[in-house]
C-alpha cells in the first residue's frame, strides 16, 4: 500500500486530464461541490460564531451578568456587596436601579428601560464605556437630568444630542404618573438589539425618579464565567432573606443564545449533507475512471501489481481529490469568514440598505469569528468522507480481471 509507484500512478489518475469528457466534467464537479460546501461551511459557522461573541461580549458586556435584587428597595447595597463578593467566582458587584418608564417628544413616544448606574463603578462590571464618547459618565454624575439614550430609542422619538425630553414614570395605585424633564447628553450605540430599549441615568437621580431616593433596586454582578451565572446566583440565594430574588443573564438572553447555537447547529448539519452529497459524487468519479481505465488497471495487473495495490492507487486518487477540493474550500470560507463583515456593509452601503435590524437579530451587522477547532473539524470531515466513499471504487477497481479487460483491446 505504500510503495512508491502507488502514490505516482494515483497522482497522476487525480490531475491527468487525459480522461474522457464525462469523467472529466464529473471530476470537476465533485471538486467543486466540495469547495462549495466547505468554504460555505467555514463561513456560516464563523458568522454562527461571530453572533455568539457579541451576545458574549458585547449584550452580556453592558447588560447584567447576574444581578441580585429586593423586592422593594435596597437601603444599605454596599454590606450586600461585600457579602457576595466573597463568593469566590463573583468578580465585582455594582449597584443599579433599575425602571420602566416612557419617553415623548413632541408626539412620538418610547418605552423605555432606564438603568440607573453609578458613573464611577461602572466599568468594574460593564463595558459601557468603550461605548461611549469619552467624558459622557462624567457628565452622567455631574448633569442634573442628564440621559443617555439607546439608539434605537433616539430613532423612534427623534431625539439628538442636547435636547429635552419628556420621562414619564407610571405611578400604581391608579395615580397620576410622575413626568421630569431629562437632557440627552450621549447616545448609546452597541450594534445590538438592547440599543432598542435601554436608557441609563446617574443611580441617585434615577432613585429618586423612581420614588425610593437614597435606596437602589439591586447590585449586578460580574462573574468569573458566564456560564456559571445562574450557579452563583442560587448560592447567593441560599444566604439572604426571602425579600431577595436573583436573576442571571440565562433568563434574560437565554433564549437568544439557545437560538444561535441551535441555528449554529442546524445550518451546520444541513452543510455537512452538501459535503456528504459532494463526496459521494466521487464515487460516481472514480467508478467512470475504473471503467475507463480497465485497460491500464489489466497491464499492471499482468506486470504483477496485487488486488491490494490496485486499490491503493484509485484511493490516492479519490483522496487527492479530496484533498484539492478542501484545501481550496478551506482557503476560500477563510478569506470570505475575515471579509465578510466588511463586505456586507460594502453592500448596504452601495445600495443604502440594511440586511439585518436589531428589533429581528441580535446585531445591526454581520458579525464573524473564525475557530480554529470549528475549522479543523470541517476539514477533517471531508477529508475523512472523502477516504471513506474511495473504498468501494478502488475494490471494484481491484475485481477486474485482465483477461476480461484486454480481451476487446
Amino acid at each position: 500500500m505504500f510503495k512508491r509507484y502507488i502514490f505516482l500512478v494515483g497522482t497522476r489518475y487525480g490531475i491527468s486530464r487525459r480522461h474522457s469528457h464525462l469523467v472529466s466534467f464529473i471530476s470537476r464537479l465533485s471538486t467543486a461541490g466540495l469547495v462549495i460546501g466547505v468554504a460555505l461551511l467555514i463561513l456560516v459557522m464563523s458568522i454562527m460564531n461571530g453572533f455568539d461573541r457579541e451576545l458574549r461580549e458585547n449584550i452580556l458586556g453592558v447588560m447584567p451578568q447576574a444581578s441580585v435584587l429586593h423586592r422593594h428597595a435596597m437601603s444599605d447595597p454596599e454590606s450586600l456587596i461585600t457579602q457576595v463578593k466573597q463568593h469566590p467566582r463573583v468578580i465585582a458587584a455594582t449597584p443599579f436601579v433599575q425602571l420602566q418608564g416612557l419617553l415623548s417628544q413632541n408626539k412620538a413616544v418610547a418605552p423605555t428601560q432606564i438603568f440607573g448606574i453609578d458613573p464611577a463603578q461602572e466599568h468594574t462590571t460593564s463595558k459601557l464605556p468603550e461605548f461611549l464618547p469619552a467624558g459622557t459618565l462624567d457628565s452622567l454624575a455631574t448633569t442634573p437630568g442628564a440621559i443617555v439614550l439607546g439608539r434605537g430609542v433616539a430613532e423612534k422619538i427623534n431625539a439628538a444630542v442636547g435636547e429635552s425630553l419628556n420621562l414619564i414614570i407610571p405611578a400604581e395605585g391608579g395615580a397620576a404618573p410622575r413626568v421630569k424633564v431629562v437632557h440627552v447628553i450621549a447616545i448609546l450605540n452597541t450594534h445590538t438589539d438592547i440599543d432598542n430599549g435601554l436608557a441609563l441615568m446617574e443611580l441617585h437621580q434615577a432613585a429618586e425618579i423612581a420614588g425610593f431616593p437614597g435606596q437602589v433596586s439591586g447590585i449586578r454582578l460580574k462573574v468569573d464565567d458566564l456560564f456559571a451565572a445562574p450557579q452563583v446566583v442560587r448560592d447567593i440565594m441560599q444566604t439572604l432573606p426571602a425579600d431577595y430574588y436573583g436573576s442571571s443573564w440565562m433568563r434574560t438572553h437565554g433564549s437568544v443564545y439557545q437560538s444561535i447555537q441551535m441555528s449554529k447547529n442546524m445550518v451546520g448539519m444541513l452543510l455537512f449533507l452538501i459535503i456528504a452529497i459532494a463526496a459521494f459524487n466521487l464515487v460516481s468519479t472514480l467508478i467512470m475512471v475504473v471503467v475507463d481505465k480497465q485497460g491500464d488497471i489489466a497491464i499492471l495487473r499482468t506486470m504483477g501489481a496485487s488486488t491490494v495495490e490496485i486499490m491503493g492507487i484509485f484511493m490516492v486518487q479519490g483522496g487527492l481529490i479530496g484533498l484539492i477540493g478542501t484545501s481550496i474550500g478551506l482557503v476560500i470560507g477563510i478569506v470570505l469568514s475575515y471579509f465578510v463583515t466588511t463586505i456586507v456593509q460594502g453592500i448596504e452601503k452601495l445600495f443604502g440598505i440594511q440586511f439585518l435590524h436589531s428589533d429581528v437579530y441580535p446585531t445591526t451587522y454581520l458579525p464573524s469569528e473564525i475557530v480554529a477547532s470549528d475549522v479543523l473539524k470541517v476539514v477533517g470531515t471531508a477529508l475523512l468522507i472523502s477516504f471513506f466513499v474511495t473504498l468501494y471504487p478502488a475494490w471494484r477497481a481491484s475485481r477486474i480481471q485482465p483477461a476480461d479487460a484486454l480481451r476487446y483491446e
